[in-house]
Formats: structure tokens, C-alpha cells, sequence
């Protein structure tokens, strides 16, 4: 009886440890990872998306090279602008904060030339980004991107990206 008594003491203590509203860690894995190394240039547009989709400025400035180049046309007066890699950032960060939701998908790739140290990728891409429930901004567009990989980290990174979305 003592012996019965005293692993109903034990199970009940560690019954009460147990929190009902507090969801298990499940460890499985669902094919994709969420943040990859980089070592790809797949890896790369991976850390893009969860950058934009998880407002992750940390993720995207590790994405950019430092002599980085973003260039896009200003249709209104029928040139281009660019920046680099501080300013897209800073720029990119601002987006976050003013946006309550963004979604990001890569669509089809329609080139990719280049070698194995440097490689140019034309992309394309749906864009959402809900800035509030009446407020939100959905783009279809057409994105530049050369691609530079780094041997000492073995990483690719994107040193210049044009983005050729008409707003």
C-alpha cells in the first residue's frame, strides 16, 4: 500500500507539472527549412522570402554584399535610382516597420547564367504587403539579381538587383 500510495504521489506531482494550454514541441520535419545557410543560390531566395515574411532586417542585410547596388526605374520621370547597401536597408527596415503583413513567393525563374563565382538570376515575384485591413498593395513583378559567391564562407550573396516591377 505504501509503495502504491507513494507513485500516486509521484505521478500526481508530475501530472501537475503539465500545462493544458501550453502547446508540445513538436520536432518533425515538413521538407522545408525556414532559414538555410546560404550556401545555395536557392538558399539565398529562402532567407529573402523569410526575411520579408518574418520583417527580419538582420536576415536581409546578411543577404546584400557590402558593395550591394539596388537600382529601380522612377516611371514618372523616366529614370533610374539606386542605392546601396546601407540605404536598401535602411530603406527595407522602414518597410517593415510601416507594414503589418508581407508575403513574399518567388515565382518562375526565366534566366540563370553565370558560373559557379558569380551568377545572374531574373526572377519572378508576388508581392504583398498589408499595411492596414483597407490599405494593402499586391505586385506582380520582375526582378535582376547577380549573384556572388564568397569560397572563404562558402556563402553566395546578391551584389546587385534591379527590379523591374512597373507600379
Amino acid at each position: 500500500m505504501k509503495l502504491f500510495l507513494a507513485i500516486l504521489f509521484v505521478c500526481i506531482n508530475l501530472q501537475g507539472c503539465i500545462n493544458p494550454f501550453s502547446p508540445k514541441v513538436v520536432d518533425s520535419d515538413f521538407g522545408t527549412p525556414i532559414i538555410s545557410d546560404q550556401k545555395t543560390i536557392d538558399g539565398v531566395f529562402l532567407n529573402f522570402r523569410y526575411a520579408y515574411v518574418f520583417e527580419d532586417t538582420l536576415v536581409y542585410s546578411k543577404l546584400l554584399d557590402e558593395d550591394f547596388t539596388f537600382v529601380y526605374k522612377n516611371y514618372e520621370l523616366g529614370v533610374d535610382v539606386s542605392w546601396g547597401k546601407e540605404q536598401d536597408v535602411r530603406t527595407t527596415f522602414g518597410l517593415f516597420q510601416a507594414a503589418s503583413n508581407i508575403d513574399l513567393i518567388w515565382n518562375d525563374t526565366y534566366t540563370s547564367i553565370g558560373d559557379s563565382i558569380e551568377r545572374n538570376v531574373q526572377r519572378g515575384f508576388s508581392l504583398t504587403i498589408i499595411f492596414s485591413p483597407t490599405d494593402v498593395v499586391r505586385l506582380q513583378g520582375k526582378a535582376n539579381f547577380r549573384l556572388i559567391f564568397y569560397p572563404q564562407d562558402s556563402i553566395w550573396k546578391i551584389s546587385y538587383w534591379r527590379d523591374e516591377t512597373y507600379f
